[in-house]
């Protein structure tokens, strides 16, 4: 993974744990994680790169370990790496925890990058319940200076639907 890392200039590493496994505590899966992540980050570390773990929401991905910023929060805070880190999809942590604001300001220390998609639709901004402009408005004052990726899909086919995030996204930018 590193020396691919290098070749393509990239810094971040999206890593989701995986499945839950039944016959086996969540306490004892969360050890494992945690270890696995520390052997990880001792690797990628020198090298600046950083795993950003991504909570994915159980409706859309049922069965998977990760499901909660709070508890990517405990892990990262366990690893203790800053090549180890959370990367919170607004659209998944809406579906599973609500709250976005109390929540990104829990785990803000350890939030290197957020993923934008609206819900209902995980389409552009303005699309659903998620106020994109107090978000970015909370964000941005509080220094935020990572990652902002645009995972979602457009609403509208074609040119209209590139129109139409475009426009989205300058009304909620807030500046």
């Amino acid at each position: 993974s590193v020396e691919v890392a290098k070749r393509v200039n990239a810094k971040w590493m999206t890593v989701v744990p995986g499945h839950v496994d039944l016959r086996l505590h969540a306490d004892y899966q969360t050890a494992n994680v945690i270890e696995s992540l520390k052997r990880a980050a001792e690797i990628l570390e020198p090298h600046g790169l950083v795993i950003v773990l991504e909570p994915l929401n159980p409706r859309d991905h049922p069965g998977l370990f990760l499901k909660r910023i709070g508890q990517a929060y405990q892990i990262c805070k366990a690893v203790d790496s800053p090549s180890c880190k959370i990367l919170d999809d607004l659209y998944h942590q809406q579906i599973t925890e609500g709250n976005l604001i109390p929540n990104i300001d829990a785990a803000w220390d350890e939030i290197a990058y957020f993923q934008i998609g609206d819900n209902p639709g995980r389409d552009e901004p303005t699309t659903g319940e998620i106020n994109f402009a107090n978000v970015f408005a909370h964000i941005r004052d509080n220094g935020f200076d990572g990652i902002l990726g645009m995972e979602h899909g457009n609403s509208r086919p074609g040119r209209d639907g590139e129109l139409a995030v475009i426009s989205a996204y300058r009304s909620v930018d807030g500046r």
